[in-house]
C-alpha cells in the first residue's frame, strides 16, 4: 500500500492511497495516515475510498487554494541516524580539524550516533520549504531512506527524507550538533509512505539526489541502501533503548551522498530525491530569517 496525505481546498488535510497513480480519499474509512497506517499493520485491508485526482496533479507547489501533497505523515518525532555510510564517515573526518577521526570511530562502534530532528512544525512535505539558517553558510541536503516507526518498534513503512543539516555549525564543534540539525525546514517528507509487504528489501531501494539552481543542475548523484553498514532493525533498537518513542514517530537511516561546500545550498535551489515505488520528492531552499 502507498500511502499519502493531501490537501483539499475548503477541507484541510485528507488521507489517499495511491492505486496506479490514481489517488483514492479513504479519509471517512481510515481516518489520517498514521492511523491507517496501524490498521493496516494489524491486518486491515487497504480502504477503497473514492477517486481525488492523479498523485501527479497533486504534486505541486503548497497552496490554500489548490489541492496538493502534504507530507505523508505528521510526525509525533523525528529521529536520525548518523555516519551509517563510510563514505559520510570520510567525509565528515577530512573536514573536521578539531575533532578528526571521531565520525570513523562511531562508524565502526557497536553503538550507531542518533539524534533529535525535531517534530512536524520542523517539518515541509513535497514541494514545500526547506531551511537554510540564518548563521550557516554550508547547508546541505542529506537524501534518505527514512522509516515510520510504531510504539513497539515495528516498521511501518518506508519514506524519502531529506535531513538538512548545516555542516559548518557541526564542524566548528560536535557539540553543537542539536543546531546544525534542528531549525525550520530541517526535514523534508515524502512524497508517498510505503508498507513493508511492498517493499520486503529495503536494501535494494537506491536513492538520487540532484540540486538545480535556476536551470542547472549542479549536483547529482545516487547511493543505494544496500551501503549502509547498519541494519534498520539494529537503529529501532538503539532508538527504543530506554527512550519510548510514540506510533508514528519518524527515523531516518543516514546517507551516502555527499555534497561539498562548493554546492552549498542556496535560497531558491531545488532539491530532488527520487525512488523507485517510493517516487520522487521535490523541495525549495528558503533563507531563515532572524526571528524565525
Amino acid at each position: 500500500m502507498r500511502v499519502v496525505q493531501f490537501h483539499r481546498p475548503g477541507h484541510g488535510p485528507r488521507t489517499g492511497v495511491v492505486r496506479d497513480g490514481t489517488v483514492y480519499d479513504v479519509t471517512a474509512e481510515a481516518g489520517d495516515a498514521l492511523s491507517l497506517l496501524l490498521a493496516h499493520h494489524a491486518g486491515a485491508p487497504a480502504p477503497r475510498g473514492v477517486p481525488a485526482g492523479t498523485l501527479a496533479a497533486l504534486d505541486v507547489a503548497p497552496h490554500e487554494d489548490v489541492a496538493h501533497l502534504l507530507m505523508p505523515v505528521f510526525p509525533s518525532e523525528v529521529w536520525g541516524a548518523g555516519v551509517t555510510y563510510k563514505k559520510s564517515a570520510e567525509f565528515r573526518d577530512e573536514d573536521a580539524t578539531s575533532s578528526k577521526g571521531i565520525y570513523d570511530q562511531v562508524y565502526v562502534a557497536a553503538r550507531p550516533e542518533l539524534f533529535y530532528k525535531g517534530r512536524a512544525v520542523h517539518c515541509a512535505g513535497p514541494n514545500g520549504a526547506g531551511g537554510i539558517r540564518v548563521d550557516s553558510d554550508f547547508t546541505a541536503p542529506e537524501p534518505e531512506l527514512a522509516i515510520v516507526v510504531a510504539a513497539n518498534g515495528d516498521i511501518l513503512g518506508y519514506t524519502l527524507c531529506d535531513d538538512v543539516s548545516a555542516w559548518d555549525i557541526e564542524r566548528a564543534n560536535p557539540l553543537y550538533l542539536p543546531q546544525s540539525k534542528i531549525f525550520r525546514g530541517c526535514v523534508v517528507i515524502g512524497p508517498t509512505i510505503v508498507t513493508p509487504e511492498e517493499i520486503t528489501d529495503p536494501a535494494s531501494i537506491v536513492i538520487r539526489a540532484t540540486i538545480t539552481r535556476g536551470q542547472t543542475v549542479i549536483f547529482d548523484d545516487h547511493c543505494g541502501v544496500d551501503r549502509m553498514k547498519r541494519t534498520l532493525p539494529e537503529l529501532v533498537h538503539f532508538l527504543r533503548l530506554n527512550n519510548p518513542i510514540q506510533d508514528g514517530t519518524v527515523l531516518t537511516t543516514g546517507t551516502g551522498i555527499i555534497v561539498t561546500q562548493e554546492q552549498a545550498l542556496h535560497e531558491h535551489d531545488i532539491v530532488t530525491l527520487d525512488a523507485p515505488v517510493i517516487g520522487t520528492l521535490r523541495h525549495t531552499m528558503h533563507k531563515l530569517p532572524l526571528d524565525a
